[in-house]
């Protein structure tokens, strides 16, 4: 279900497996309530990933240390990194997508050409294999989907996210790879490999992942 990562005085950080939920349903407790469990104190969840994506999630120790980190979110000073796997040839093969959401059907959501309140995205690819391409992403905004929703919109919808139209594959290939933010006047990151599916699992993405090892210090394409 998770990976202990790191667990510091007032945070702990995981790695949570892919196709598992946040939060307890159908009787079976999520991520959030079985670490809490596990550690034998509770909790307090500062953002979430969605049920088929893998990778960094962070839990404070205290409501103070919650509220810290929600305002360290809502400013957009947590840097997020996710990768991805997509067959296909991208509209773009880096820079943004920018839009505004909106709900679609069937639990959707679709990109629209407005920005009143946008979802933004930096984005680099690299190709892996045949028909298949590595994805770095930055999201600037924390938007519900917004990732999966980008990717679509480029004519690459995430490898095994059915619910985009992604090729069915063993999982869902979206990944919360690296977290980095200050607190308390000390620098954080955490940075986690995937190790679940097949795909992430290429010799070809170990490799790339090696150039990407600090994701911060690219030379990130400007917004245009």
């Amino acid at each position: 279900m998770y990976q202990i990562v790191a667990d510091e005085a007032d945070f702990v950080v995981i790695d949570k497996a892919p196709r598992v939920h946040f939060h307890s349903q159908d009787g079976s407790a999520g991520v959030a309530a079985q670490l809490a469990a596990d550690l034998g104190y509770p909790l307090f969840s500062v953002h979430r990933l969605d049920t088929p994506t893998s990778g960094l999630l962070l839990f404070a120790k205290s409501s103070e240390t919650a509220s810290r980190f929600t305002e360290l979110f809502s400013a957009h000073r947590v840097q997020k990194y996710y990768l991805a796997l997509a067959k296909g040839k991208p509209k773009k093969k880096q820079g943004w997508v920018i839009g505004d959401m909106a709900k679609s059907r069937r639990s959707m959501y679709k990109l629209l050409r407005s920005t009143d309140n946008p979802a933004v995205t930096q984005f680099f690819s690299q190709s892996v294999a045949e028909g298949l391409r590595l994805y770095l992403l930055k999201p600037h905004s924390g938007k519900t989907h917004q990732l999966r929703v980008a990717l679509a919109s480029l004519g690459v919808p995430i490898l095994g996210d059915a619910l985009y139209g992604g090729e069915p594959a063993d999982r869902c290939y979206l990944h919360a790879y690296c977290l980095m933010f200050s607190l308390d006047g000390r620098e954080y990151q955490y940075l986690a490999p995937p190790t679940a599916g097949d795909g992430f699992r290429l010799a070809a993405v170990a490799e790339q992942l090696h150039l990407w090892h600090r994701p911060a210090e690219l030379a990130w394409p400007d917004r245009r």
